[in-house]
C-alpha cells in the first residue's frame, strides 16, 4: 500500500519537472503526507497540465457519505476494470500525483521500523491516481483521489508487499490524456518502477504520526536498533 509520502523538493525544480504555469494554492515542504489531508494533484484539461488540491481518500460521486474515503486511499492496480468504485475512473478521471519519496514500515523480530524510499537522484517524481468529485445533500462538492498500488520492486519488497505505481515522465502524458483510453496501453504502465533508480533508507519512528510534518521526519538514521 502506500499511506504515507513526502513532497519537500524546492518549487523551481518542481515546477521544471511537472510543466505547471500557475499553481492556485500555497506551496510548503511537506514531509509526512497522510491519508484525509489535501494534497497536489495534477490533471491534463484541454492538452494543458493543470494542478489543484484533492482529498487524499477516494469517495465515489455515487457513495452515501464520505465514510468510503478513509478506506480507499490506494487502488490495487490489477483490479481497476473489475471494482465498480474505479472503473468509470479509471476511463476518465485519471491523475497524477507529485510525489518525492513515500514511507513503509519494515517489519523486524523486535518491531517496525519506518524506511523513506526515493529515488536515488533524489528527484521528485509522480503515482498515478483517480479522483472523483462527491457531493453532500447540502450542495457542496468534496474532490478526492487515490493512489494506485502494484507489486514491489526489488528495493521495496523486502519492505512491503505492495508499492505505488510510479510512472515513468514520458509516460505521464499518455496517462493523463483522458480523450484517448486504451485500457491495454493504461494497463501497461502500472509495473514497478526500475529499481536500480531508487533507495530506502530508515527515519525517525515519530514519522508514524501525521501531526509530526517537519524536516525531521526525513532524517537518514544509522543507528536503528531495529536494523
Amino acid at each position: 500500500m502506500c499511506g504515507r509520502f513526502t513532497l519537500v523538493t524546492n518549487l523551481e525544480l518542481w515546477n521544471a519537472r511537472f510543466q505547471i504555469e500557475v499553481i492556485p494554492f500555497d506551496m510548503q515542504p511537506r514531509y509526512n503526507i497522510a491519508p484525509g489531508q489535501l494534497i497536489p494533484a495534477i490533471i491534463s484539461d484541454q492538452g494543458k497540465r493543470r494542478i489543484g488540491q484533492l482529498k487524499w481518500g477516494l469517495v465515489p460521486s455515487w457513495a452515501q457519505d464520505e465514510k468510503s474515503g478513509y478506506k480507499m486511499i490506494n487502488a490495487r492496480s490489477e483490479t481497476l476494470i473489475e471494482k465498480p468504485a474505479f472503473r468509470r475512473l479509471f476511463e476518465r478521471k485519471r491523475c497524477i500525483l507529485p510525489a518525492d519519496g513515500f514511507y513503509e514500515w519494515q517489519l523486524h523480530d523486535s518491531g517496525k521500523q519506518p524506511m523513506r524510499i526515493m529515488m536515488k537522484n533524489g528527484e521528485p517524481f509522480s503515482f498515478t491516481g483517480l479522483f472523483d468529485t462527491w457531493m453532500n445533500p447540502a450542495g457542496e462538492k468534496l474532490h478526492t483521489c487515490t493512489i494506485i498500488t502494484t507489486r514491489p520492486n526489488d528495493v521495496v519488497k523486502d519492505i512491503h508487499d505492495r508499492m505505488p505505481v510510479i510512472l515513468q515522465q514520458k509516460d505521464e502524458a499518455i496517462w493523463l490524456d483522458r480523450e484517448n483510453f486504451d485500457a491495454n496501453l493504461l494497463q501497461s504502465l502500472l509495473v514497478p518502477h526500475a529499481h536500480d533508480q531508487m533507495r530506502a533508507y530508515p527515519v525517525p519512528a515519530m514519522v508514524g504520526s501525521p501531526k509530526n510534518d517537519m524536516p525531521e521526519c526525513i532524517q537518514e538514521i544509522t543507528d536503528s536498533p531495529l536494523l
